[in-house]
């Protein structure tokens, strides 16, 4: 006797249903938990405020070297972060993009807003330009629904960086520039005399003339060659000796001279030409101008976890106020160089580093270089 009729068997759903129905809603609870899992994500996002500060932080870190450089994925990840979207991406104004999680459409939005400077995208995906100073610096992707509020907060969050790293650029162009001025400060003066000077020494004391002549070959090697941005106290004092032997041999017992230096703080890194403009500015502004000349002393110690170079003349001293002027840069005198190494020391070290001059008329100058023995990123 036959059994009951057993119904046929369902086919298997196929992995993405067209419309609702049995296995339908099985599809409408995967998109509601998806929805669910992305508002969760954004909610952990803004949960933490210390976590958002950070994250925040990072993005303008890893900006440092613009949207071409190797963190700019980093970045975008913490765009991310910081929106709990389900993708992100930042391009550079040549169009090169990279991107992290879901981003559909991304390099056809870049394109828009590359050609137009304007948002491109509705919805899920958005894009939005990045102005720096008014000028197109490249385009941030979002998607995932997130509201463009947001968006364009964190836009505003990557523009800043950009802003800053910018500007930390500009600075230390024109550090370098302003090292290449000074090395290029080599007073015409000065070398007339030394050369006129060897010179005439050449048939009288032959060995003398050939020391000065080897001098004055290091002096120039120094002052102009390409080194690194940092050197150490013993190559700065090494130049030092050699400026002011050939001072000596110019200016004769109009000049004399004591140099003192610490063994222990001969390894110590300190920024490219920064003793050798203050001896010769010592020399020039305040032994020379003296008809009886003076005595110039240089020395180099340690003071605890700090080298403590002095630069000091019993010459014609100046204004304070003077002093203070030149130290601004706002004074049109003769000692660019003061200025130039007060700013390159705060610039390295912080704004408690700066160069210390103690001066009056009539009363000599005493110019003190503090600098950390030890400083991370500081390497001769």
């Amino acid at each position: 006797m036959p059994g009951p009729a057993e119904s046929p068997p369902h086919p298997a759903p196929p992995r993405s249903w067209p419309w609702p129905g049995r296995w339908g809603g099985q599809w409408s609870r995967r998109s509601r938990r998806s929805r669910r899992n992305r508002r969760s994500r954004r909610a952990r996002s803004l949960a933490d405020p210390a976590a958002v500060l950070a994250t925040a932080r990072h993005l303008a870190d890893d900006l440092a070297d613009g949207l071409a450089g190797p963190r700019a994925r980093a970045a975008a990840r913490g765009v991310r972060r910081l929106l709990g979207a389900d993708g992100a991406g930042l391009a550079d104004v040549s169009g090169r993009l990279v991107t992290v999680g879901r981003l559909p459409d991304a390099a056809t939005l870049v394109e828009k807003v590359l050609h137009t400077e304007s948002r491109a995208g509705r919805g899920a995906v958005v894009a939005l330009p990045l102005l720096v100073h008014d000028e197109l610096a490249g385009v941030l992707v979002v998607a995932g629904g997130v509201g463009l509020s947001a968006v364009r907060e964190v836009a505003g969050v990557v523009v800043a960086a950009l802003e800053r790293a910018h500007l930390e650029a500009s600075a230390e162009h024109a550090a370098q520039a302003e090292l290449r001025a000074l090395r290029a400060e080599i007073s015409p003066h000065f070398v007339y005399n030394a050369l006129t000077v060897i010179a005439s020494l050449v048939r009288s004391e032959p060995d003398r003339s050939r020391e000065l002549l080897l001098d004055f070959a290091d002096y120039i090697r120094y002052s102009l060659a390409r080194h690194g941005e940092y050197t150490t106290v013993a190559d700065e004092f090494h130049a030092i000796e050699t400026y002011l032997a050939l001072q000596r041999a110019v200016l004769g017992d109009r000049l004399r001279v004591q140099v003192r230096v610490a063994p222990e703080v001969l390894a110590v890194a300190i920024p490219y030409l920064v003793l050798q403009p203050l001896v010769e500015n010592a020399v020039r502004h305040g032994i020379e101008p003296r008809a009886d000349g003076g005595l110039v002393q240089v020395t180099g110690e340690a003071e605890g976890a700090d080298c403590v170079i002095t630069v000091e003349d019993d010459g014609v001293g100046m204004d304070p106020g003077l002093a203070e002027a030149i130290l601004a840069g706002s004074s049109s005198g003769g000692s660019m160089g003061l200025a130039n190494v007060d700013r390159r020391l705060r610039n390295v070290y912080g704004p408690w580093f700066g160069l210390v001059v103690e001066t009056a008329e009539d009363d000599g100058t005493r110019v003190i270089v503090r600098v950390p023995r030890f400083q991370p990123g500081v390497m001769p």
